[in-house]
């Protein structure tokens, strides 16, 4: 969970394994560091006035160089739309359920000590764990007091990561993390499932009972601190957080989104039925998402993924993780196609996009999955090469035109 709220299908763990920043970060000059030291400085009084002790800044401010590289993803703007059959199937795929349905099993005593205490279910929190950080994986490696600081001084929105910096210097100051290990996001997310600091500083928990909330070393912190965050937004007990429904042909899907909520009589009286065509069942009331049009997967969404949409607020994060955990709970994919001719790529299968590139002889740094600046450099000069659009986006096509030479 980060301050993200990404646009356009893009939550933070699809946005750092896509794509790269298009302008050129301020350099950190001699003359940058100057003005950040002066900024940190007219920062203590206020860091003071909320609970940083003057030693506490001290120890972690001084000597503090800026990362003005933050600045250039802060301003970052996706040069293109991504689908969302791309943004799904990079986060839900047969590896991230295989890798789930391990974890449900080597935690499960845990898991089900959280969902006891605080009534969600283990699938959920470990969509939650895997979309995040790749359960455990990829924490990503900013140290946070040093890409706050430098938010906090740089760029827009210095209010907002002023409250984060101050928020994180009080996890430091409580002993909590130890300062080597706080490291996260470029923005500050942090952990086995990324909270911003102010959130843990609200919600995380010591669940393994050593006295502190530890959401990068402990696994049990990490798990029950996303349970308690979900059943603080709503989450109800019990409930689904929805289910793929089927249209009747001409409905009108105009004015209807998940806030508008509906009973299920009245969808039923609309013709809306499951997707294996049974009635609706009887569970309050719910609204229609349809994230890729009346002729895509169509959704009755109900309370409980307005709490997941609460983590990262986007639709298309909140159906990635509803879409996991029912995909661990032994669920299938969904039922109605993504209305494209050119569905995305798994995880594995961008990693063969990259070795099919690389013997091409390309350069294009790691095969690591995330296709960024370099991979679609790459793909277009293919694309151009093989007569497609030079679009650089890698989907089905692209993959089986390389397979084929």
């Amino acid at each position: 969970m980060n301050p993200r709220h990404a646009p356009l299908f893009l939550c933070a763990a699809f946005l750092s394994a896509t794509s790269g920043a298009q302008v050129p970060a301020p350099a950190n000059t001699p003359a940058a560091a100057s003005e950040f030291t002066t900024c940190l400085n007219t920062l203590r009084a206020p860091a003071r006035a909320v609970g940083v002790s003057d030693a506490t800044f001290t120890q972690h401010t001084q000597g503090l160089q800026p990362d003005m590289s933050v600045i250039d993803k802060l301003n970052f703007q996706p040069e293109f739309r991504t689908a969302i059959w791309d943004y799904l199937a990079g986060l839900v795929d047969d590896q991230r359920v295989a890798e789930g349905t391990a974890m449900l099993a080597q935690h499960a005593d845990t898991l089900a000590r959280v969902s006891e205490r605080f009534g969600v279910d283990p699938a959920t929190v470990v969509a939650v764990w895997g979309v995040e950080s790749n359960f455990g994986q990829t924490f990503g490696k900013s140290p946070l007091v040093q890409s706050l600081g430098t938010l906090s001084c740089f760029g827009r929105r210095q209010a907002y990561f002023r409250t984060e910096l101050y928020a994180t210097l009080r996890i430091l100051q409580a002993g909590h993390i130890a300062p080597e290990r706080l490291v996260g996001s470029w923005a500050g997310a942090f952990g086995h499932t990324q909270f911003m600091p102010s959130t843990f500083e609200r919600l995380a928990v010591d669940f393994d009972g050593d006295g502190k909330a530890n959401l990068m070393d402990s696994t049990p912190d990490a798990l029950a601190s996303t349970a308690n965050f979900l059943a603080k937004a709503g989450w109800q007990t019990g409930q689904p957080w929805g289910f793929e429904v089927k249209l009747p042909s001409g409905f009108n899907t105009s004015n209807e989104g998940r806030r508008t909520k509906r009973t299920m009589d009245d969808w039923a009286a609309r013709g809306v039925r499951r997707v294996d065509g049974s009635a609706l069942p009887a569970m309050g009331s719910a609204g229609l998402l349809t994230p890729a049009g009346p002729q895509g997967p169509a959704f009755l969404v109900l309370r409980n993924f307005d709490a997941i949409y609460s983590y990262n607020a986007a639709e298309s994060y909140g159906l990635a993780i509803a879409h996991l955990s029912d995909r661990l709970r032994g669920g299938g994919p969904f039922v109605t196609p993504w209305p494209t001719d050119d569905p995305g790529l798994s995880r594995a299968e961008r990693r063969e996009v990259q070795t099919l590139l690389i013997a091409r002889g390309h350069d294009i740094g790691e095969v690591d999955g995330m296709l960024g600046d370099k991979s679609r450099v790459a793909i277009r000069a293919e694309q151009t090469r093989m007569g497609q659009e030079a679009t650089g986006r890698a989907g089905q096509k692209l993959l089986k035109a390389l397979r084929g030479g």
